[in-house]
């Protein structure tokens, strides 16, 4: 009877053992852990669109995708060649719902020009890296000597918009903007050396510069959209590195001019006025109208009357 009770005893705890063992593991051996284990790891969540937080929380988040990256890793080849022309953070791999996002992302804040003169980028703009890399190189081999051969160089972009989890044009259920893969700038202008502020779509802005803005923007980026473009890029430039089947590039910036004074209806001077009005006055007598003819038949009845008279 002892032997028995032992056996069972033992029966119980080898199956309370296997019962832990398989609470503790998956259906293929694999350890289950819970949510705060995983991010303690450094293994993301993926949390639901409508429980996730607002777009610029996840700027300066990394999506680290094993334990080892946890690791701050080394700068991209992009990151070294962009420190040689910009101050900016390193932000890693942008993680946003659906496919908004970007891998090796900066906030770019500040231009170093060829004379070691600064540009700021006001606010900072969050892009992917090859494309913090090509709005300094336009800053600094095409901007920069444009506003100089006409006056101060430039001090600050104003930066409109950059990285942002959108639609195009911020239309419900329109396709994702290239804003929302840090891939796209909206600038309104820059303010020079002495103060002055030079706004791209301000059409008493000199035209001459705003065309060769316009040209190095067209021949650097794949899609530039200003004033006559859709509608919605009236007071800004857009410009992205989206890309297309065959390198296609968009070029949309209408370059407005202020309408034409309007001419005031011409005035003689005093003389000649006074000139035309004695002209007007010194008509001759043989100028003057006569009286219309009589008719024939009251000349006739006239001369009946007459006759009747003397009768």
């Amino acid at each position: 009877m002892k032997a028995t009770a032992a056996t069972v005893v033992l029966l119980l705890a080898a199956a309370t053992a296997m019962a832990n063992a398989l609470a503790q593991t998956g259906a293929h051996g694999a350890a289950v852990s819970s949510p705060r284990a995983r991010s303690a790891r450094g293994v993301p969540l993926v949390l639901p669109e409508q429980f996730a937080p607002p777009q610029e929380a996840y700027a300066s988040f990394p999506e680290p995708s094993t334990a080892a990256d946890a690791a701050p890793a080394g700068p991209s080849t992009c990151q070294l060649r962009l420190a040689k022309i910009a101050v900016f953070q390193p932000l890693g791999t942008l993680v946003g719902p659906g496919d908004c996002g970007a891998p090796d992302a900066v906030q770019l804040q500040t231009v170093v020009l060829p004379d070691q003169t600064k540009v700021v980028v006001t606010p900072p703009a969050t892009l992917r890296c090859p494309m913090a890399e090509q709005v300094a190189d336009w800053l600094r081999d095409d901007v920069a000597p444009a506003l100089g051969e006409s006056g101060p160089p430039p001090r600050v972009l104003d930066n409109f918009d950059s990285y942002e989890c959108r639609g195009r044009n911020r239309v419900r259920a329109a396709a994702l903007s290239e804003h929302g893969r840090a891939d796209a700038i909206d600038v309104r202008g820059f303010r020079l050396a002495d103060g002055r502020e030079i706004n791209l779509t301000d059409i008493s802005a000199a035209r001459d510069l705003r065309a060769k803005i316009r040209a190095s923007a067209c021949a650097r980026f794949s899609t530039v959209l200003g004033p006559g473009s859709d509608g919605y890029h009236e007071e800004h430039i857009h410009l992205d590195l989206a890309e297309r089947h065959n390198g296609y590039k968009l070029c949309q910036w209408e370059l407005r001019e202020p309408p034409p004074p309007a001419q005031a209806e011409s005035v003689p001077p005093a003389d000649e006025a006074s000139e035309q009005a004695e002209q007007a006055a010194a008509i001759t007598a043989s100028e003057v109208p006569l009286p219309r003819p009589r008719p024939l038949a009251a000349n006739l009845l006239g001369s009946r009357g007459k006759k009747s008279e003397t009768k």
